[in-house]
């Protein structure tokens, strides 16, 4: 749908309303029922700035985010939002907390200054760091979670759970899920992990994208089955008999299954999910698939099936979550072309194409406020000025072309760091 009709709902009254009162953010809270949040990603120069971010998600109907890092105008841009953070330690700062002081300086300086206003759920140590090439910091990864979840106990946040992504180039086999075991060279590396998840009651986190499977065999792989179509009829396991209606549960499913015969009966209790999963919507000749068209269908997908909230065919019983990725598009990222199109948003705040679906309220962030609504903004869920609403394009594009627009600087390390010397 062509986003030009989105424009002429853009009132003068309203645009007046928006740049003139002063800022304020709906308090709202994740409920439960809130299984889809979208990862922030900001590595670009012409994002808009986090201040932007909450009113933004408060009409995405989305209370849950993943940052990844600690910075502090992110952080405090959500205070008082009730929007659930999952935050980020970056690579390069796992070295320095892997003793106990250095993980107190950096839950000091770094997490402590800004709860409970804003609310952290998690914390992630690095990202696919055991499926990187640096395998020294591999083996400090168990260490710096450990040394940061006895931090969080000391300063009185023990409600914060710690945990790492994974790529799923753990897995030495995927398919089908009931064959899947870790890779050996890392099971020296995972099974203690897997003891402290199960002893911390913390999720197992994937990056899940079945988007790089049909892109690696366009030919092989049914593109139906990777799009989560919901009438594509299915692949069974043989192994456990089950039937898998999209890869995405497959992939999950699959970890379960090299959870299991890693960890014993103590992994049994450990809940997989899902921290990065999407769709490109543009890419290289060389990247099939990448398309608004495809992106559209899958991020839809995703939502409409986290939201039946039926878990997956080997664990229907557990509650499914997962993260899309991500908010925007960013211009900075190294790679091929679909590694700077993974945005539901344009950075101008525009769609980056028309999604078939949209959040439920109950998906939303609860309270007075819960469904997306945006209170004395004008426009939202239930809003009676702009057009019919459709969930992610409550907010146009006139109204984001006003926001002042800013290079965002990632998070450092050295502010734990600094805290000792004071």
């Amino acid at each position: 749908m062509p986003l030009d009709w989105r424009l002429q709902y853009c009132l003068p009254p309203l645009l007046l309303l928006f740049l003139t009162i002063p800022f304020w953010v709906p308090h709202c809270s994740a409920t439960p029922t809130a299984l889809v949040g979208i990862n922030y990603g900001r590595v670009g120069n012409n994002l808009p700035p986090p201040s932007a971010v909450p009113p933004m998600l408060a009409s995405l109907s989305i209370g849950r985010v993943r940052l990844y890092d600690t910075d502090p105008a992110v952080l405090r841009a959500f205070a008082n939002t009730g929007v659930e953070l999952v935050v980020g330690l970056t690579d390069r700062c796992v070295e320095g907390v892997t003793t106990p002081d250095g993980a107190m300086a950096w839950i000091k300086g770094n997490i402590q200054p800004y709860v409970p206003a804003t609310k952290i759920a998690m914390i992630t140590v690095g990202n696919e760091v055991l499926t990187g090439n640096n395998t020294a910091l591999a083996r400090l990864l168990l260490p710096a979670m450990q040394s940061l979840h006895d931090a969080l106990a000391t300063c009185g946040l023990s409600t914060i759970s710690v945990t790492t992504a994974h790529s799923l180039a753990i897995l030495a086999t995927s398919y089908p899920p009931s064959t899947t075991y870790f890779r050996k060279d890392l099971l020296p590396l995972i099974c203690p992990i897997l003891t402290f998840h199960a002893k911390t009651c913390s999720p197992f986190l994937i990056n899940a994208y079945p988007y790089f499977a049909y892109a690696a065999q366009p030919n092989h792989v049914d593109l139906e089955y990777v799009l989560l179509e919901p009438n594509y009829g299915g692949i069974l396991d043989n192994g456990t008999g089950l039937t898998y209606p999209n890869m995405l549960l497959a992939q999950v499913d699959a970890v379960y299954h090299a959870i299991n015969a890693a960890g014993g009966d103590s992994a049994k209790t450990i809940e997989v999910r899902i921290s990065e999963t999407g769709w490109p919507s543009a890419g290289d000749s060389s990247e099939p698939g990448a398309s608004p068209e495809n992106a559209a269908k899958y991020n839809s997908n995703v939502m409409r099936l986290i939201a039946q909230n039926k878990g997956t065919p080997l664990r229907p019983g557990v509650t499914l979550r997962a993260y899309v990725f991500a908010l925007f598009n960013e211009n900075q990222k190294d790679g091929p072309t679909s590694e700077r199109n993974y945005g539901l948003f344009k950075p101008d705040g525009t769609p980056a194409y028309p999604l078939g679906y949209s959040m439920p309220v109950d998906n939303s962030t609860g309270g007075t406020h819960g469904g997306g609504t945006s209170g004395g903004f004008g426009y939202g869920a239930n809003s009676t000025i702009g057009p019919p609403d459709d969930g992610y394009y409550s907010i146009s594009g006139a109204i984001a072309e006003r926001w002042p627009w800013q290079r965002v600087v990632g998070g450092t390390c050295a502010l734990g760091v600094l805290l000792l010397l004071f």
